[in-house]
């Protein structure tokens, strides 16, 4: 016998993959941006946080 479909599960899963996702993208792009302003010398090493002395 066949189960019975849990549609809203299911929804929950595909939406949470797709914020992983979307998160994950959003974390590159802010990464990338940082690097190319670094290029640029307009902001710190991407890799370094803020000093606060």
């Amino acid at each position: 016998m066949a189960r019975k479909p849990n549609y809203s599960f299911e929804r929950q899963e595909r939406d949470r993959a797709d914020a992983k996702k979307a998160a994950e993208k959003a974390a590159k792009k802010a990464e990338k941006k940082a690097q190319a302003a670094w290029e640029a010398g307009e902001g710190p090493q991407p890799d370094e946080a803020p000093r606060e002395d």
